[in-house]
């Protein structure tokens, strides 16, 4: 790992890295990171001169797995803090991630076939 993946990251740099965005222009993405920081006492930024937060790598993989549980998951704010509590026991890695994403693909799938065959059933 060079130096550069190790440096502390600003909310700016963080956004872009998990490719959050607002669904209106009118609030910035980084909104949703200081929400998420008061929301999950995990998350824990250096805050320098000016206010001003810094992330590194722990605080920022964290961050990504809130935001894929959220996001792509789904799930309840609760729901997620739940999981962030019981992390020694319950290991989210990109491999679960992974798999969990395909696992959802594949009921979806086997949802959307259902469909077609009970339509060509119908006719």
């Amino acid at each position: 790992m060079s130096k550069f993946e190790n440096a502390y990251k600003t909310i700016g740099e963080v956004v872009k890295i998990i490719g959050l965005k607002s669904k209106s222009n009118s609030v910035s993405p980084t909104h949703t990171i200081r929400y998420w920081e008061k929301e999950f006492k995990q998350i824990k930024p250096k805050i320098l001169n000016g206010n001003r937060r810094y992330y590194d790598k722990k605080n920022i993989d964290l961050i990504k797995k809130v935001h894929f549980l959220l996001k792509d998951q789904g799930m309840t704010i609760k729901g997620v803090k739940k999981i962030l509590n019981n992390m020694d026991t319950l290991k989210l890695d990109e491999n679960l991630n992974e798999s969990i994403k395909a696992h959802n693909i594949r009921n979806k799938l086997v949802k959307i076939s259902n469909i077609i065959k009970s339509l060509k059933n119908n006719k």
